[in-house]
């Protein structure tokens, strides 16, 4: 399994190079055997021996991420659509009970992320350095962190100098890199007038003290500036927690109600039934003796 995803990350490489005269070229911001080598020798490929789990795959791939969560929506739903249009208990029950531990779980989420802040910023800024890692090796990965920059007007996790954390904006004199010691577009200061898109806006800023490179890029980390974002926006969030909270019970009460009127109709046939059968029997019953000329 080691040895076919590292063949696979050196077929990714070779297809970003051009060959001429028998000697790899940098093809884009990408310089492939050269930066292929020294990634080896510095031991950047820690992605590949061992830290790799599903986890880690959901968090890079969005699209996978979207269609997991989208399947298991649609089979919660579809359990408690049928069961309300057939009057299936067994269906009724099942969405019932999936609905009520989602949300325990969304509850105790909140109660352990509230009562270990600390370790869930630790864990969240973990995640962030890895995403900056990978920043280069998967096109989904990159536009959302591009995003996320651009919309919180960040740049890295922490500061702008996290990129040197990415082997392709890492700051020493042995990377071979075009954008050694800067950082991406995304993290550039655009002005009002900007018509053109400057994507070597960022090159060579990390060598620059935050106060000559405040003028062009952004220095604040992303994660400073999401929690930020968050306390800014406290109400907002929390209505908009509650508002999915209380969605939630609603649809658990009303599968209560439904499965509990299923069941009283249910009790109410089972009674009729039995009713008709036992008026039935007392139509057929005659006493003994009965003289039958009277009628």
């Amino acid at each position: 399994m080691l040895h076919y995803v590292m063949l696979q990350y050196v077929f990714y490489v070779m297809l970003r190079c051009v060959t001429v005269n028998n000697s790899m070229l940098c093809y884009g911001t990408v310089c492939c055997d050269k930066l292929l080598c020294n990634t080896l020798e510095q031991g950047r490929l820690w992605y590949f021996w061992g830290n790799y789990d599903v986890v880690d795959t959901l968090t890079v791939d969005p699209a996978l991420l979207l269609i997991v969560v989208g399947s298991v929506m649609f089979l919660i739903t579809f359990l408690g659509c049928c069961g309300a249009l057939r009057n299936t208990t067994c269906l009724l029950k099942t969405f019932l009970g999936i609905l009520a531990a989602v949300l325990l779980l969304q509850i105790a989420a909140g109660v352990v992320g509230y009562l270990f802040t600390d370790m869930v910023m630790e864990r969240t800024e973990r995640l962030m350095m890895k995403a900056i890692i990978r920043y280069r090796e998967d096109q989904d990965l990159e536009n959302a962190i591009d995003f996320i920059q651009k919309k919180f007007q960040c740049c890295g996790v922490e500061s702008y100098k996290d990129w040197s954390h990415n082997v392709y904006f890492e700051c020493s004199d042995t990377n071979p890199s075009l954008e050694a010691c800067g950082v991406p577009f995304s993290c550039c200061v655009h002005l009002q007038n900007q018509t053109v898109l400057n994507t070597m806006c960022g090159y060579g800023m990390q060598q620059l003290k935050d106060s000559s490179a405040g003028h062009d890029v952004f220095t604040v980390g992303c994660l400073e500036k999401i929690v930020s974002w968050a306390k800014n926006n406290l109400l907002l969030v929390a209505g908009l927690t509650a508002g999915l909270l209380l969605l939630e019970i609603c649809m658990i009460c009303l599968a209560a109600a439904q499965i509990s009127w299923i069941k009283k109709v249910q009790q109410q046939k089972k009674e009729n039934v039995s009713r008709s059968k036992s008026e039935r029997k007392d139509s057929y019953w005659y006493p003994a003796f009965a003289d039958f000329d009277d009628e």
